[in-house]
């Protein structure tokens, strides 16, 4: 019984010791990423606001989260700010702004040898390459072939990737092999629970589809894309669909539905106070349709 008592004791001592973590050896400091986790977030929100149009907004949020990532030496948080203010320098129309963001990017993935970080930069500037048209379509789909398969896991730069190829394919004319690009990265998408990328998924798919002269199915591509927008809430994308909608229907000679489509693509734009981008869905009616 005595025994019993004694092993008991020892017991009650032991888990006492165990759960409130005390130990006769020094403890160190626990680890701080309270600067990490904000660079993390603000790169998630310029990444959200810039699928939302509001580049300006999302530069000045990436520029933070990079002096974070610089201030607290992180190799992948240099990378992943530098790609992501590498993509909205792009949309904003400074190359070399760009370019140089995503050099940086790439040259400190190869610094710290991380193979899909090096293959994820390489995929951003294909398609800075590829929208500005200073390297042909076949050659940056095969490298971003190459590219993919060394990303692997990481699922944001696979989608990416897939984008880039089907892109290419559409500047080719393959316009099945195009729609099966994007469709890839749309897949990857949904399944992430990425709201505003799926909906420019479909919107990049009706453009493909606008292109080779399948309307219809551009219209039915264009409201899944209204879908998605609606569950994200974004306005730009919603005004954004409503206008290519608008282009389409031009196309297709139904004046009388373009220009319902881009009267509510303006209204849309500007119950957000985006009043360009109202004014320029309200002069198509009266322009030649561009393709979405």
């Amino acid at each position: 019984m005595k025994n019993k008592n004694v092993r008991k004791a020892a017991l009650i001592v032991y888990l006492v010791l165990l759960f409130s973590g005390c130990s006769s050896a020094p403890r160190g400091q626990p680890e701080t990423r309270i600067g990490r986790r904000a660079a993390e977030n603000q790169l998630e929100t310029a990444n959200k606001e810039a699928d939302r149009g509001n580049y300006a907004g999302a530069l000045s949020l990436a520029d933070e989260a990079r002096r974070s990532a610089v201030s607290a030496d992180d190799p992948v948080l240099i990378i992943r700010s530098g790609l992501t203010r590498g993509a909205i320098l792009v949309s904003l129309g400074r190359s070399d702004e760009a370019r140089a963001a995503f050099g940086g990017a790439l040259a400190e993935a190869e610094r710290i040898r991380s193979v899909p970080l090096a293959a994820a930069s390489r995929v951003h500037i294909l398609r800075q390459q590829l929208i500005e048209g200073s390297r042909g379509a076949a050659e940056v789909r095969e490298q971003a072939k190459r590219e993919i398969a060394l990303i692997k896991t990481e699922q944001t730069d696979l989608a990416l990737g897939w984008i880039v190829i089907g892109l290419a394919e559409k500047e080719s004319g393959n316009w099945a092999e195009a729609e099966k690009g994007v469709k890839n990265a749309l897949d990857i998408h949904v399944k992430g629970g990425y709201m505003e990328q799926a909906a420019y998924d479909w919107y990049l798919i009706a453009s493909i589809r606008s292109v080779s002269g399948l309307y219809q199915d551009a219209l039915d591509a264009l409201e899944e894309a209204l879908g998605y927008d609606r569950r994200a809430e974004n306005t730009y994308g919603l005004g954004m669909d409503w206008k290519a909608m608008g282009d389409v229907y031009k196309k297709a000679g139904k004046d009388a539905a373009a220009d319902i489509a881009y009267r509510r693509a303006a209204d849309i734009f500007r119950s957000h106070n985006m009043l360009q981008e109202a004014a320029d869905a309200e002069a198509k009616a009266e322009r030649p349709p561009a393709d979405p």
